[in-house]
């Protein structure tokens, strides 16, 4: 899950860092095997016996087992359906489906992000689900999470699993720099960077700007309150919000509270520092927490995990999956009949235990909770866990869902690196950035 990038907010930078750390592999379904079925699913015609074919991404050999178990539930739920499970390599996913949409041989159901689905959603290539799924069934999912998978008001996609970062920090540093608390916004954290820095040589934070890596920059700017483009797709940041918001970053680096590998050096870097204890923050998904007890044991001893680092909008970041239906298949009742299958609460609450992320409707990430908590004492992880649930009230994806989005990282990125040089004022860098963005081809 934790995601090069070929960005969407987050989403695949977010998502490839699980599974490099613990090779989940994630950006699939694991196999559940459960027999609850959300009751308001479309029905299929009688004389309908279809085969549907479903898309996941990078899922055999690790839980072949668990899924086919899954495929066995919802085939014994739904007599005469079957379904035909194709495991795609991650990095073949985006071409693999571009072709088949173009081809008119797509699957019946994939599992993609909404950043890459939007730019198919564009073109009309999936089934309009506000057509298809009842509103009470909508509903059942987080509101701004079922937003987040709509284009110009229409529904191309059903959420399915959620991550969301927390601040992971450290406690003897913050101590010894004399900070009680890890900083919640991004004004507090220029404060306490500087205190780091002065009383223990080390950094705060890394946060990378290289322009094919993390998003979370890009979403710094949302937090901070600066619109990226406007109804019509054009540069919004061209303001004072937006010069505001560059002249952040460019200080931050320019006085010495970010390492000059943040031009170069991609999140990865942010983790094998923190482990290293070169710096007192870390902004990550909760399940790092595991990851860091395994490499770094002495640094996870003195580690725990407080909300997002935000700025004054008080918005929190979410990288969303979810299951979208191509318009040009042949058994939408069926497709729909299995992606709700997948998605009911039920399903998303073991999902969300056994792959260490969050689900997608209200019911679930309620019952999450609960588990989460109900127990008495929590382990640093599950503390992780519960903070990241807190924040989807107020989660979203920061960045909306645009075509060739990867193209407005870029231009902000690399002018914003530039300014940071001092090879351009913050007033052209922005300036830059904006034009670029509107004359893309």
């Amino acid at each position: 899950m934790i995601y090069g990038e070929r960005f969407a907010s987050d989403q695949k930078v977010h998502m490839s860092r699980i599974h490099s750390w613990k090779r989940f592999c994630i950006f699939a379904l694991l196999g559940l095997l459960l027999t609850w079925v959300v009751s308001c699913t479309p029905q299929i015609s009688p004389s309908a016996t279809p085969e549907i074919e479903f898309w996941t991404m990078q899922l055999k050999p690790e839980f072949t087992d668990y899924f086919n178990k899954l495929i066995a539930t919802f085939e014994a739920e739904n007599k005469g359906i079957k379904v035909r499970w194709v495991d795609v390599p991650w990095a073949a996913m985006e071409n693999k489906i571009l072709t088949a949409v173009s081809a008119k041989t797509a699957p019946d159901v994939v599992n993609l992000n909404p950043g890459f689905a939007s730019q198919l959603a564009a073109r009309n290539a999936w089934l309009d689900l506000d057509a298809k799924v009842p509103p009470d069934v909508q509903k059942q999912y987080l509101p701004k999470i079922w937003k987040d998978s709509t284009l110009n008001n229409k529904s191309f996609g059903i959420p399915w699993y959620l991550t969301s970062r927390v601040t992971i920090y450290n406690k003897d540093l913050l101590k010894k720099a004399g900070i009680s608390k890890p900083p919640a916004t991004y004004a507090q954290l220029a404060q306490v960077a500087k205190q780091i820095k002065d009383k223990t040589g080390k950094y705060a934070i890394f946060t990378t700007v290289v322009p094919g890596d993390s998003g979370e920059v890009l979403e710094s700017l949302v937090q901070m309150g600066v619109e990226l483009v406007d109804a019509q797709g054009k540069a919004a940041f061209n303001t004072a919000s937006g010069k505001a918001a560059f002249q952040y970053w460019v200080d931050f680096y320019k006085q010495g509270l970010m390492p000059k590998e943040a031009l170069t050096q991609g999140h990865r870097h942010a983790i094998e520092l923190y482990q290293q204890g070169e710096t007192a923050l870390l902004s990550s998904g909760a399940e790092f927490m595991d990851a860091i007890a395994k490499n770094a044991p002495s640094i996870a001893k003195v580690s725990a995990a407080a909300p997002q680092i935000t700025g004054e909008t008080g918005k929190k970041n979410v990288a969303v999956m979810n299951l979208v239906i191509p318009r040009s298949t042949t058994k939408p009742d069926a497709a729909l009949k299995f992606a709700l299958f997948v998605t009911n609460s039920a399903n998303q609450l073991a999902f969300a235990k056994a792959a260490n992320v969050l689900p997608s409707t209200v019911e679930s990430l309620q019952n999450y909770r609960k588990e989460l908590v109900g127990g008495g004492k929590v382990s640093p992880v599950e503390q992780a866990r519960d903070i990241s649930a807190s924040q989807m009230q107020q989660a979203e994806v920061l960045v909306p869902t645009l075509k060739d989005s990867n193209k407005l990282q870029k231009a902000i990125y690399e002018n914003l690196q530039a300014a940071m040089l001092g090879e351009k004022t913050v007033d052209q860098a922005v300036a830059d950035a904006a034009k670029e963005w509107d004359s893309r081809s």
